[in-house]
């Protein structure tokens, strides 16, 4: 039996909710599969920060080292600023651990209805790659004459070619194994930005020489955000910056509909370091404490988790499982039309799988 050692950090909001669904529906898997989970739960978050003025410890890294994983619920907190929570918590630990590439599928699920008017199950299947530890993200910058009439911000994007060539090569890669369109379009904004976004621009050409199996598109940003929605079929993998990847993501989850299903990794592709598995969604404080949040996009999370940890049953377990409970409609959130509770999703796919 294999032992694989998770560092779980709940977080605020609806995350100890989507977490604590997760995690039952990883214990199935594991007496599926002959896996057992040893989990270290670390109370970070906006309760760490009312109590002692920070999002995680000072040594927050050292302590997630040691593990095979992170599984993340959610950070944010409404008497928190979102740019105390984010770089408290989120950006230190995708910066310190390198992660890299952040990966965000969308696929039109069978019983889920899409916004858009004429598509069905599988007619929209992506997956965004986010550049995840530089460009505009990058947090060099400051203020001047802070908190006065006066007042000047400096923010400082950042763009290495290192760094935009190993996210590009990631896209790349991925769209070989996929096995669909093998299409990989890239989301710029070079006609404003044009310094940044030229270099973007040279680097996928680069690397795409590299692959002359795989078609491949440039996009403007605005461009990209109208095809989302007027021909999302025609995407397969789609790489972007940290910025445009972060709503571009959040586009094709409600294009997908709903972003209580959208689970991502950050990976250190090169596994030097513990990878961090997340839902999408936020902590959403709207709801926070009601139990109605969904949990698939955790369940989701986890079952990457598992690919990555190259369990690949126990993850087409846990995935098939959650697909299998959306495909046949009685169960649901109120998200998605439905009345169920946040346990009564993580109850029918624990029994699914």
């Amino acid at each position: 039996m294999r032992v694989l050692t998770i560092a779980v950090i709940p977080g605020d909001g609806i995350g100890p909710d989507v977490v604590r669904a997760a995690t039952r529906v990883l214990a199935c898997a594991g007496e599926k599969h002959r896996l057992r989970f040893e989990y270290k739960e670390f109370d970070w978050g906006a309760e760490h920060f009312f109590a002692h003025g920070k999002m995680m410890p000072p040594n927050a890294l050292e302590l997630l080292q040691p593990f095979d994983a992170i599984l993340l619920g959610a950070v944010g907190h409404p008497d928190i600023p979102d740019n105390i929570t984010l770089n408290g918590l989120l950006l230190p630990i995708r910066r310190g651990f390198d992660q890299y590439a952040n990966v965000r599928p969308a696929t039109l699920y069978e019983g889920v209805e899409s916004p858009l008017k004429g598509y069905g199950p599988g007619d929209i299947d992506m997956v965004v790659v986010r550049e995840n530890t530089e460009g505009e993200y990058a947090q060099i910058g400051g203020f001047l004459y802070h908190r006065t009439p006066d007042e000047i911000a400096v923010q400082t994007s950042v763009f290495t070619r290192q760094g935009v060539e190993r996210v590009v090569r990631f896209a790349f890669e991925l769209a070989a194994l996929r096995g669909g369109k093998k299409k990989v379009a890239s989301i710029t904004k070079s006609n404003a930005q044009g310094y940044s976004m030229v270099l973007w621009d040279r680097a996928f050409h680069s690397v795409a020489a590299d692959f002359p199996e795989i078609a491949t598109e440039s996009l403007l940003v605005d461009a990209a955000a109208m095809a989302f929605v007027g021909r999302p079929e025609s995407f397969d993998v789609v790489v972007a910056s940290n910025l445009f990847g972060d709503i571009l993501s959040d586009l094709s989850a409600i294009v997908t509909g709903s972003i209580g299903l959208a689970a991502s990794a950050n990976l250190d592709p090169l596994r030097r370091f513990p990878s961090l598995f997340e839902p999408v969604h936020g902590s959403a404080p709207d709801i926070a404490g009601k139990g109605i949040a969904n949990p698939v996009g955790a369940i989701l999370s986890a079952a990457m988790m598992l690919d990555h940890l190259e369990e690949a049953d126990a993850a087409a377990s846990v995935r098939g499982a959650a697909l299998s409970v959306l495909a046949q409609g009685h169960v649901r959130t109120p998200d998605l039309g439905g009345e169920s509770t946040t346990e009564q999703v993580a109850q029918a796919v624990a029994a699914a799988v």
